[in-house]
């Protein structure tokens, strides 16, 4: 075996992605800023800003990096809360996706769709449209998150 088959594993290589829930209260109710989607998979369905990983950055530089892009939304201090690893969770192949957490003054940020986001909007979490790959899933362990923190 030579140099050139150096870094060669017999093990899967699975796409790493971050996505970003962001919250705030509109009108009283818990809101969640969703993108919808411009690109297959689930093009024309709402999703959380994210996306995937560069070679050479951190999941948090990432994650901030996929907000900024989808929404135009900087210096948000963004908390990891849970790592979404079901097999069949994106229809490109093995995707592990690592998700994060804000919440923010709604007033104090101005969100614009970029990048492969076609539309960009704030939805109240108990009003949500039909929402992309398993991200249905990871609104409900956000939540739980954030029923744990306001307890503690």
């Amino acid at each position: 075996m030579g140099e050139k088959n150096k870094f060669c594993y017999d093990y899967p290589r699975p796409a790493v992605t971050a996505d970003s829930l962001i919250f705030g209260y509109m009108n009283q109710s818990l809101h969640v800023l969703l993108i919808e989607r411009g690109n297959e998979p689930f093009k024309g369905k709402w999703a959380f800003p994210g996306g995937f990983i560069d070679e050479n950055e951190t999941i948090e530089d990432c994650a901030a990096r996929e907000l900024i892009e989808e929404t135009g939304l900087e210096g948000i201090t963004l908390e990891q809360f849970y790592t979404f690893s079901d097999p069949d969770r994106d229809p490109r192949g093995r995707t592990i996706s690592v998700a994060f957490l804000a919440y923010i003054d709604i007033e104090d940020f101005q969100p614009k769709a970029g990048d492969d986001a076609a539309k960009i909007q704030w939805f109240p979490v108990n009003a949500l449209p039909e929402l992309a790959f398993d991200h249905d899933q990871v609104l409900i362990k956000a939540l739980e998150t954030l029923e744990i923190k306001t307890v503690i």
